[in-house]
């Protein structure tokens, strides 16, 4: 029979342990205001903020974008499923900047048939330590998770994903800092953090990748990594209609720049 808790324990004994398997939280809507673009019965397209994070996850059960828009989109419940409803791709916590997201399961579908085929142009706006090697390049190679430090990604050798980053070089600006625009071919977790420290030029304000003594040092010292989703361009997946969106940079991602003689 059950075992109360504070039975003493004999040595040879055999205990039974019955563990409930875990039951997914279920998110909730919540009232958090959006910046949306476009939307239409099929999908929205938004401008998240720096500080938002997509879909909820441990330290993170609520307050995240997916509980804005089960707010925003009654019936977004189980499109694409329960846990991450009409997430179609990431942007990071403190990644600003564009995101599309899918409304019904054929949107879902054909949204993410286009990430998969690379039917989709997806742009940043970057500030980085230090200056790239050529005015334009391209880093590739598998990323996987850091052999060590397991909330790290890095380029790895194997077991990893291949990822493909061009970049071009916007503008020198003082302090060693550098804007680039990065086009991915590929989305993988980090993939221009990690593409850009592989350069030697890694991030400006990136806690996980960057210098953070660096930043430290800047006339405005970033407070997240000057990173912004400023270009989306894609097929409508039901209609095919050509869309394409683009976000400047939000105010704090300037301030940076203009403190470095953009």
């Amino acid at each position: 029979g059950p075992v109360k808790a504070n039975a003493p324990v004999k040595a040879g004994q055999a205990f039974a342990i019955d563990v409930p398997a875990p039951q997914p939280a279920v998110p909730q809507p919540q009232a958090i205001p959006l910046d949306i673009l476009y939307e239409d019965r099929d999908l929205l397209v938004l401008n998240k903020p720096a500080g938002l994070v997509v879909h909820p996850a441990p330290g993170h059960a609520d307050g995240t974008l997916v509980n804005a828009l089960l707010h925003h989109c009654r019936d977004l419940g189980g499109v694409g499923g329960v846990e991450r409803p009409g997430i179609v791709h990431r942007l990071d916590k403190e990644t600003s900047g564009l995101l599309v997201v899918a409304k019904n399961d054929a949107a879902m579908a054909g949204l993410v048939r286009l990430f998969q085929t690379g039917g989709i142009t997806k742009e940043y706006e970057a500030l980085v330590h230090g200056a790239p090697p050529r005015e334009t390049g391209t880093v590739s190679g598998l990323i996987g998770r850091h052999p060590v430090e397991r909330k790290r990604m890095a380029v790895v050798r194997a077991n990893g994903r291949q990822a493909v980053t061009h970049y071009t070089v916007v503008r020198r600006l003082g302090e060693g800092v550098t804007w680039v625009r990065c086009r991915i071919e590929t989305g993988r977790t980090h993939q221009i953090r990690v593409h850009m420290q592989a350069l030697g030029c890694p991030l400006v304000g990136d806690a996980l990748y960057g210098r953070p003594a660096a930043d430290r040092r800047l006339p405005q010292p970033p407070r997240r990594q000057m990173l912004h989703a400023a270009h989306l361009a894609f097929a409508h997946p039901v209609s095919g209609v050509a869309l394409d969106f683009r976000a400047p940079p939000p105010a704090d991602f300037t301030r940076v720049a203009e403190s470095l003689g953009l």
